[in-house]
């Protein structure tokens, strides 16, 4: 069983930053990505930021330049360090991870289960 935990959400005032973490467990044998999606009331889900196996990693527009994606392999872990947070960035915000369970096996899609994000004063 694979299991994807986030955290680090909660209320915080225009301006401010967020630190979101995000860890994987179970029995994995490796991850291709690992990225983060948001969702806010009315909306679709969007991509927010990715980060690869290989470190490469890319950003929606509205977050480029205020937001950090980074990522510890050896923890089967993802962080998400957002600035200047606007109240447009009110939203649930996901992990996602993209894994395999084993060498020869097929890649898996597995989702956490979300971690609220409320930026207002």
């Amino acid at each position: 069983q694979v299991q994807v935990v986030e955290s680090g959400g909660g209320l915080v005032e225009p301006g401010g930053s967020l630190r979101l973490s995000c860890a994987a467990s179970g029995n994995i044998f490796s991850i291709n990505l690992m990225d983060w999606y948001r969702q806010a009331p009315g909306k679709e889900r969007e991509l927010v930021a990715r980060i690869r196996d290989t470190g490469t990693t890319d950003y929606t527009d509205s977050v480029k330049g205020r937001s950090t994606i980074s990522r510890d392999s050896a923890k089967n872990a993802v962080y998400l360090e957002m600035n200047s947070l606007k109240p447009e960035d009110t939203a649930v915000y996901y992990c996602h991870a993209h894994l395999k369970l084993r060498s020869d096996g097929p890649t898996f899609s597995y989702w956490g289960q979300g971690t609220q994000v409320t930026v207002s004063s």
